[in-house]
């Protein structure tokens, strides 16, 4: 009979409702962690398909030998895409700025590098940003939770101070409701550690197909000049 009033009691609302002040923070910041972790996954996953899904359009468009002055126009005189299409925009007008100028070969196509190497790494900012949180996330999180549990232990065993003989009614809900904190940081961890590895990969990627191009276009523009 003890067994099914334990058990009755040890339901995941009820121990949460009777938590101690500690342990119902702890466990909102996870909830919040949590949430925005998610939340940042979903966007970080569609801004990367994006991504990719640019590079593929913009370099089938690019090396299938079409006149680079009407790709340019394609894309117009303002920013109309991402990725690709901002470095190759960006790197293309300054070097017709420098054609009309009538600089040196050497100047030209340095300053054109130089140029998409700055809309480079503006992009490359645009698609890390978020990571870091999703990083830290992934590794404080369990800490966290942690702590809320060590608490919540705590806390049972401060209850037994005044009892002459423990009972197993007595310890276990303070133990449950301290594995909840734990249960939770690794709830909020796990996804965010996997997608942060995932994503790194994914931009790794997308930085190097970034380099390449840059390195190629930089080249033709060498031998047009």
């Amino acid at each position: 009979m003890d067994f099914i009033n334990i058990h009755a009691d040890l339901s995941i609302v009820t121990l949460v409702i009777q938590a101690s002040l500690i342990v119902k923070i702890v466990l909102g910041i996870l909830l919040l962690a949590s949430f925005w972790s998610l939340l940042r996954i979903a966007m970080k996953y569609l801004q990367l398909r994006r991504a990719r899904r640019e590079v593929i359009t913009f370099e089938d468009q690019f090396w299938r030998g079409g006149d680079i002055n009407a790709i340019h126009q394609s894309l117009g005189n303002v920013r109309t895409g991402d990725g690709l299409e901002n470095i190759f925009a960006s790197g293309f007008r300054e070097y017709q700025k420098h054609k009309k100028q009538a600089s040196s070969r050497e100047v030209t196509v340095e300053s054109t590098r130089r140029a998409m190497n700055v809309a480079y790494r503006r992009e490359l900012d645009s698609i890390e940003s978020g990571l870091p949180g999703l990083a830290t996330i992934g590794s404080v999180s369990p800490y966290i939770g942690l702590f809320g549990t060590v608490w919540g232990i705590m806390n049972a065993f401060r209850g037994l101070a005044s009892v002459s003989q423990a009972t197993l009614a007595q310890v276990a809900p303070g133990i449950a409701e301290a594995l909840i904190a734990t249960a939770i940081g690794l709830f909020a961890a796990i996804p965010a550690a996997i997608a942060y590895n995932r994503f790194v990969n994914d931009v790794d990627r997308l930085a190097t197909s970034y380099e390449t191009f840059i390195e190629e276009f930089a080249n033709i523009l060498l031998r047009q000049s």
